[in-house]
Order: structure tokens, then sequence, then C-alpha cells
């Protein structure tokens, strides 16, 4: 998970469009925390800024990102979504190659055949990969298509056609934001539309006539930035965008689904974004409401009616809440407080730090909680650290009794297309039964939302116009849109248990298992040893 966004403003003279990249980075900095960059040009010449870190920090609170300093009409930005032992600057998006044409792009999402396409770097495109980002892969192989043109000058018709060949040779999930020095920006989706990317347009400010066009992950980005007339673009499909024309839309493969990633709706998303046609905030009121009915279901009407409060784990999953306590006609309390300046918990690197954020980041009122019988709402349990912590610092605060209620279903498998999952050994629910989950997190019940219910909330959300006809699901059945190499968890094993060691000796503990790889992720030590000629 990332965000990415791109501009092209209608004015050709325009040197502004770092402005609006650079304000669109806060709009979407919930998809990405590790690093920030954006690249604009001018003519012919491409200026960047990146670094690690949240936007305010890399670009100094505005002060790096400024028309004077990278004056543009068109550009690109990158949120960069944290994972373990991927820190590094050079890592920071987007990417940027001379050839062909001066080529720059932000990624969205994660490729789960990056050993084939190093190969193929290496032995057939001659082209050098700087760092173990699978990112810059996909940016190296639409690279080295669009040279295969032969061209001086690239055609809008060139570029589609060499996209055709990442379809071809990239496998797994992404939405992508390329620029085109002095040509245009190019904005792609992958054949099932697991990653999201809209596009929205508003009159330009400075050329009476001229139309200044948007792209963004989500589209608060838009709306916030005053662009609207926003649709997404559709899986297979592309949009390029050039000067003084309107876009141009091209379906460079045949779909092969249209289905989003469940877990955009479910937590990852914004609530005040529409995603392909989905309200993430409609959605996450259903999932309530589908939740109240579940509860009854579990409880029986007398178990419901002994509930006293409902309590949300901020923030996520209060809209849920809400909806859940509305229905069960309960009292809601936001009795968990939040540390705003906290990230994340789950993707932090090991079990002792992952205790100790969730500590960081949620404090109890305990007078909600003393001497009642409540009932906790939160948008999924992963490991089941945060889950667990909760329940005790219910009772600490002395609860009588504890309800735990998942908005998702039980999660099961890695999540192999851009979310910063654990290890299958490490998700409470692998390989065990609901009785054992809810005594490992010290709970007195736990409720999973099923897997139907969770997506007729978001079907059900959708708009007259979306063409959406169901969800990527694979972390909670196993059963993935794209296909995932058989040895691609095994890699990613290798991969992780490596940086793991490292991560461990750093925060001075050991924990078994590892993390599964997610956007702009590494591909390993054996694929760089291919690289290196070992």
């Amino acid at each position: 998970m990332c965000g990415i966004s791109g501009v092209l403003l209608g004015d050709p003279n325009a040197t502004t469009a770092v402005e609006d990249l650079h304000e669109s980075l806060f709009y979407l900095q919930h998809r990405g925390q590790d690093a920030a960059g954006i690249a604009v040009c001018e003519g012919g010449r491409v200026a960047q800024c990146k670094g690690v870190g949240m936007a305010s920090k890399v670009f100094d609170e505005g002060k790096r990102a400024t028309s004077a300093s990278m004056p543009g009409y068109m550009g690109i930005s990158h949120l960069r979504y944290p994972t373990a032992g991927t820190s590094s600057a050079l890592e920071a998006q987007p990417f940027f190659v001379n050839s062909p044409y001066g080529l720059s792009m932000g990624v969205n999402g994660n490729l789960v055949n990056a050993p084939d396409l190093v190969k193929f770097l290496d032995s057939e495109a001659r082209r050098h990969v700087n760092t173990d980002s699978d990112s810059e892969l996909l940016l190296n192989i639409f690279a080295h298509a669009l040279s295969e043109t032969g061209k001086p000058r690239a055609t809008v018709e060139d570029v589609f056609m060499s996209l055709r060949k990442v379809y071809t040779q990239c496998q797994g999930a992404f939405a992508c934001v390329a620029m085109i020095a002095g040509f245009g920006i190019l904005g792609f989706r992958d054949a099932n539309g697991i990653r999201p990317l809209c596009l929205g347009s508003r009159p330009s400010d400075t050329l009476e006539g001229a139309t200044d066009y948007f792209m963004a992950s989500e589209s608060v980005a838009l709306t916030q930035l005053g662009y609207k007339n926003i649709i997404d673009i559709l899986p297979g499909q592309a949009v390029f965008l050039k000067k003084g024309e309107p876009p141009v839309f091209n379906q460079v493969v045949e779909a092969k689904s249209y289905t989003p990633d469940l877990f955009e709706y479910l937590y990852l998303a914004r609530s005040d974004s529409v995603m392909d046609g989905i309200s993430v905030h409609r959605s996450r009121q259903n999932m309530g409401l589908k939740m109240a009915h579940r509860v009854r279901s579990i409880l029986g009407e007398a178990g419901a009616k002994k509930i006293d409060i409902v309590i949300p784990v901020p923030e996520t999953s209060n809209t849920a809440a809400a909806t859940l306590a509305t229905e069960l006609q309960k009292p809601l309390s936001n009795a968990f407080v939040k540390n705003r300046y906290v990230y994340r918990t789950f993707i932090a690197p090991g079990q002792k730090a992952r205790v100790k954020s969730v500590r960081r980041k949620l404090s109890p009122i305990a007078s909600e909680f003393k001497d009642k019988v409540i009932l906790i709402v939160d948008d999924s349990i992963v490991r089941g650290t945060t889950s667990r912590e909760i329940v005790q610092m219910a009772k600490e605060c002395e609860a009588k009794e504890i309800i735990m209620v998942s908005c998702s279903p039980e999660i099961t498998h890695p999540h192999v297309y851009g979310i910063d999952l654990a290890d299958p050994a490490q998700l409470l629910a692998h390989n065990r039964t609901l009785e054992e989950m809810t005594a490992h997190l010290h709970c007195d019940s736990l409720i999973f939302q099923t897997l139907e219910d969770l997506e007729a909330a978001c079907l059900e959300a959708a708009d007259d116009k979306s063409k959406v006809t169901g969800f990527e699901t694979g972390v909670f059945c196993g059963r993935y849109q794209s296909p995932v190499p058989s040895d691609y968890l095994e890699r990613s094993r290798r991969l992780w248990d490596n940086k793991k060691r490292k991560l461990s000796a750093v925060a001075g503990e050991e924990e078994p298992g590892i993390k599964i790889a997610s956007s702009g992720t590494a591909y390993g030590p054996r694929e760089t040893a291919y690289r290196n000629g070992v």
C-alpha cells in the first residue's frame, strides 16, 4: 500500500504543479509514512525532491516544495508504505531513469515474480537496477519496452504499446503514475483493479478555457484540491495526459476481473473517499449494521441485551461501531483515547515494539470500563497483539465482561499485493480455533464478521455506476485474484528472516516468524546475488 498522485496543469507556462502535488500528500499520508517524494517537469528538465519520513519532514513544511525551487506544469508524487528493513532513502519514490526520454514513476502495489524480472533485466535488457525495490523493476521493464521503439520521441500510441509488455511480464497488483519529460503524465492499473487509481479535472486558474487534470489513489485528494468529474481508471486500463489535449484512454489489456482489495474499504482508505464507485464511509456503516446482526445471532437476544456500552478501537472502526451501537440500542463511548503521533502498530518490527506501540497509541478512560459489560469493536485482528493489549487495558480498568468483535473475518493468509501482514504462523487465526483465539486474547467472547457479510457491506455501498463484481479476499481464504508463484512465499520468508534478525538485534529481542513483502519491498538476496553475478 502506497499513495500516488500525478498532475498536468492546463497552462503549459504554469510552474505550480508541485504545490498541488505537495498538498495531495497530506490527504494521502495514511497510505504511506516511510518516505515521500515529488518529481516535476518544466520543459524537458525534471526536478526531484524525496527522502525518508512523513511528507511534512521531507519537504520541510513545504519550504522544499515550492514553484521557485521546483517549477513545472506537470509532475508525480509518491508516499511509501513502511515495511520492515526497507526504509532506505534509495528506495524513496518516484524513481527516475534518463533512458529513454527521461522517465519517472511512482508505484502502489507489489510484484510476485521479481526473480524473473531481475533475470530478464540483467541478461536481456541490460538495464542496471539500483535498489532492491520491485517498483524499480516495473519502471525498468516499462523503460526497456519504450526503448525498443527505437524512436527519438515517443507517441501516445508507443506508450500504450509498451505498456502491454509491462502487463505481460509483471505479475501482481499495481497502480502507477509515470511522467515522460516534456511529454506527459501516464496512469495505469493492474488487470484485476486490485490497487486504486482515479482521475479528476478542474478549470485552469491561469489560462482561460484550459483544464487541469489530476490522478490519485483516493478521491479525497482530488475533491479537496477542487477537482471534479472524478472517474476510476479501470482494470487493465491506462490514461495519458498530454499538454493541451484531453485525456487519452486505452484498454491496454482485457480486464481479468474488477476486484479491488477488500482491505481498502475495511482499513486502508479514508472514510471520506469513494473508490470504484463505493463509498468507504457507507461500506463501514454497513459493516456495523451486519456486525450487529451477527452479535445478536451469536450471543442471542439476552446476551446482546446485557451489553452496557460499545467502544471502538480508533479510528478506522469508529463508523462501524457507531452503526452497531445504534442498531443494538446501546451507548457508544470513545473510551480509548488515541495518540495521533504513533503509527499503525501491526507494522512495527518486533513483538515487544508492537506491544509498546499499542500502549503509546491508545489509553483507556477507566470510568467507561469499570463494572461494565463492554463490546469492543475493531476493524480487523491480524496478529492479535493490539487486541490482546486492549483486552488487558480493559481488565486493568475493571471491566466486568469483555466482548471483542472484528469487522473483518479471520485473517488466515498473507497479503501478497502490497500490505505488510505477518507470516501465517504469526497470524492469530492461523491454525487456531475460535476457542483458542479467545483464550489467547483473554477476552470473554470473540466474534468475527463473515466474509459474505463483509463483501455484501461494500457492494451495497456501491453507486449505480460501479462496475465492481467482487473483491480481492486472499488474506481471508487463500484464493488470490492473480497467480502467485509456488515459491513466492518461501522466497519472502527467506528475505524477511534475514531482515528480522537484524531488526531483532537492534530492538534487543528475538521473535519467531517473518513478514511478507509489501509495496516497493525488496526482492531478496537470491535475486541480488544473481544480479551481482554470484
